[in-house]
């Protein structure tokens, strides 16, 4: 399967819908939702119906661990998390974890995500990582990590990273005008199906698909300098200081940011981090609101 950072990039930001410099292919959309927005996806959707009636190309990504958690809770089966030697907490993913990930992502979210869509009347469909073999990934190795307070070594782990793309089943939904609607899991090297990061997935997405634009939205304003101030907004995070930002950032706000900085190095023109829960959310960040990462020479000085 073709590498995700293997595919050519084009330059410009053009407003949407338009075509593309020198090619009659419409301004292309990966927008990520996250699962904290499960109560507030009527504006992202609302912008994703109209960038699809201007004749944009919009993937729209997802995860689920929210209800994933609740499906959890429904059968007796809580999560359980892991922490790796560096500090690094990720859920604990064993054979019965993955289950309950799939009935929550792709049995509750993308349903109604998708039904949202339809009923707005974009075409959308719902698929994984794993149909067409979209994305494949590497599971990961037996780690030493604590998990229930014991340190133990994991070897039962489902979990993965992004090995590669092969965006051939989307380019397809795109060139027929669908909208598709994309979550994890994966699908593993050794054919076993694997749960990856969502907001790394729409990363790997967004490079693989040559893709104008990565907005991923959140119930934060973007990447905060200070985590319990909100007005304490990073406005533009260059290229070159991607290390001081991280430290800045906690939990899974410190996940987004590597996530953007690889779309980003990856050609992805424009990248931003945004709050899903503004009026017009998609339409906003692309109007400059949220957290931009740009090349050090497009910082202006203050």
């Amino acid at each position: 399967m073709p590498s995700s950072a293997s595919t050519s990039r084009r330059a410009g930001t053009r407003p949407a819908g338009s075509a593309s410099s020198g090619s009659t292919r419409s301004e292309r959309y990966v927008v990520k939702l996250g699962g904290s927005l499960d109560a507030d996806i009527t504006g992202p959707c609302d912008d994703i119906r109209e960038l699809a009636a201007a004749g944009a190309e919009v993937v729209v990504v997802h995860g689920g661990g929210a209800a994933a958690d609740r499906v959890g809770a429904e059968l007796g089966r809580p999560p359980r998390y892991l922490t790796g030697r560096g500090g690094r907490r990720s859920r604990y993913t064993d054979a019965a974890a993955l289950d309950v990930l799939r009935l929550g992502i792709l049995g509750r979210v993308k349903p109604d995500l998708v039904a949202a869509l339809v009923n707005l009347g974009v075409r959308a469909v719902g698929l994984s990582g794993v149909d067409g073999g979209l994305v494949t990934a590497t599971r990961n190795k037996p780690a030493r990590a604590t998990v229930d307070g014991v340190e133990v070594v994991v070897r039962d782990d489902l979990s993965g990273r992004i090995a590669s793309v092969d965006p051939a089943v989307l380019e397809t939904l795109l060139g027929g005008g669908f909208t598709p609607v994309v979550s994890p899991p994966a699908l593993g090297t050794g054919g076993e199906t694997l749960n990856v990061d969502a907001d790394r997935f729409a990363a790997a997405l967004a490079v693989a698909l040559a893709a104008d634009w990565l907005v991923v939205l959140s119930d934060v304003p973007g990447l905060l300098a200070d985590r319990h101030d909100p007005a304490s907004l990073v406005t533009r995070v260059p290229t070159g200081s991607l290390d001081a930002h991280l430290a800045a950032a906690d939990g899974r706000m410190k996940v987004k940011v590597r996530a953007a900085a690889e779309a980003r190095a990856g050609g992805v023109r424009n990248v931003v981090l945004a709050d899903g829960r503004v009026h017009s959310p998609v339409l906003t960040a692309c109007a400059g609101a949220g957290t931009r990462f740009v090349e050090e020479r497009h910082v202006e000085a203050s």
